[in-house]
C-alpha cells in the first residue's frame, strides 16, 4: 500500500520542468541554468512544460521574482521535499515525462528537450528546430567528453556567477573561462561547406575593392570639383549567410556565383571565415546559453572598466540584435 501511494505521488499527467532557484540578480534568476532555461522557453514561446521553481537554500524568496522576468510563463514554486523521487538525486534542471518514470536532467539535454517539444507541437517552427545545428548534434555530446559542451554548460556560467558574487578587489581579473572563449571567437570559423563561402567571400572582397577603385578614378577624372568619397561597404558575408540560414533560406540565395577566376583559387590562398556566432556562422543552442550570461558579465566589466573583450561585445551586439528582432526580446 505504501508503494502504491508514493507511485500515485510521482506520477504526473504531463511533463513537468524543475529549475532551481537561489536569487535573483537584476534581471536574471540564479542558477544562471535556470535564466537560461527560461531564456529558451520564452525564445521558443513553448507552453509544453509545467515549470517548477524549486529554492535551492533556505533564504531563497520567491517574492523578489519579479513578473517581468518570467514574462507570460507560469510558474509554480515548491520546496526540495517534494520534488518527485525520481528527481530528488538529480541535478536541475530536470524533466520527468508524463508517466512520472522517467526523468531528463542537466542543462544541455533539458534544452535540447525543450526545442524537440516546441517543433513536435507546431512544426512550423523551423526556425526553432535550426538551434539543434547542423545534423542536430548542437550541445548534444555530454560534458564529460566534450570541451565544448563542458564551456558551454558548467564553465561559462559558473564564472560569471563566480564573477558577480566576487568582492570588488576579486574582479579586475577576467575568467580563464571567458577568455578562452573570447579566444574561440576570435579563431576562423570552419563548416562543414567551408570552402564553398570562402570562395563567395572572396569573390565579395574583390568586388568591394573594385567598387572602391572606381569611385576613386571617378573622383580622379572630375575638373574642377572635389568630390567626397563615400564608403559603402558590403554586408558581411558571413553575417548574410547566417542570417539566410535564420530564415530557412537556401544560402545560394544571399550570395552571387562565383567566377572561373575565384573557382581556381587555392584553398590556402581563401580569406578565412569569421565567427558570427559561437559555433561559427549559425545561430545554436550554444548561443541561447552563452547570451545570458555574457550579457551579466558585460554590465559587470564595463562598472569596473575591464579591459575590453573585443570578440566578445561584437558576439554579444550581433546575437543581441537577432534575438530582439525575432522575439521581441529586449536585453538592456
Amino acid at each position: 500500500e505504501l508503494q502504491l501511494r508514493r507511485k500515485m505521488k510521482d506520477s504526473i499527467p504531463e511533463e513537468h520542468l524543475y529549475l532551481g532557484f537561489s536569487h535573483q540578480y537584476r534581471d536574471s534568476i540564479f542558477p544562471l541554468h535556470t535564466s537560461i532555461s527560461l531564456f529558451l522557453l520564452s525564445y521558443c514561446d513553448c507552453k509544453s512544460f509545467r515549470i517548477f521553481l524549486v529554492p535551492t537554500n533556505e533564504n531563497a524568496n520567491d517574492q523578489f521574482v519579479t513578473k517581468n522576468l518570467l514574462g507570460d510563463l507560469e510558474i509554480h514554486f515548491i520546496s526540495k521535499c517534494q520534488l518527485p523521487t525520481v528527481v530528488q538525486s538529480c541535478c536541475l534542471p530536470a524533466v520527468v515525462m508524463k508517466d512520472g518514470k522517467f526523468c531528463r536532467a542537466g542543462l544541455s539535454v533539458v534544452l535540447r528537450h525543450i526545442i524537440q517539444k516546441t517543433f513536435e507541437a507546431d512544426p512550423s517552427k523551423k526556425n526553432v528546430l535550426e538551434l539543434l545545428g547542423f545534423k542536430k548534434t548542437c550541445l548534444k555530446a555530454c560534458a564529460e567528453v566534450s570541451q565544448w559542451t563542458r564551456l558551454c554548460e558548467i564553465s561559462i556560467p559558473l564564472a560569471v556567477e563566480g564573477f558577480l558574487t566576487a568582492s570588488p578587489e576579486h574582479c579586475q581579473t577576467i575568467p580563464a573561462d571567458i577568455l578562452q572563449l573570447e579566444r574561440k571567437l576570435g579563431e576562423p570559423v570552419r563548416v562543414h561547406n567551408d570552402d564553398k563561402i570562402r570562395r563567395q567571400k572572396l569573390q565579395q572582397q574583390k568586388a568591394g575593392a573594385k567598387a572602391a577603385a572606381s569611385l576613386l578614378e571617378k573622383e580622379a577624372t572630375e575638373e574642377g570639383k572635389t568630390m567626397e568619397v563615400h564608403e559603402h561597404p558590403l554586408p558581411s558575408l558571413e553575417l548574410s549567410v547566417a542570417f539566410s540560414k535564420l530564415d530557412v533560406q537556401e544560402v545560394s540565395h544571399a550570395v552571387n556565383r562565383e567566377t572561373p577566376l575565384i573557382r581556381r583559387t587555392k584553398t590556402s590562398d581563401l580569406p578565412p571565415l569569421d565567427h558570427v556566432f559561437a559555433e561559427g556562422l549559425y545561430f545554436t543552442l550554444a548561443d541561447m546559453v552563452l547570451l545570458p550570461c555574457i550579457h551579466q558579465f558585460l554590465h559587470l566589466q564595463c562598472e569596473h572598466n575591464l579591459k575590453q573583450t573585443t570578440c566578445l561585445c561584437f558576439y554579444f551586439c550581433t546575437i543581441k540584435k537577432r534575438v530582439d528582432e525575432i522575439n521581441n526580446i529586449n536585453f538592456e
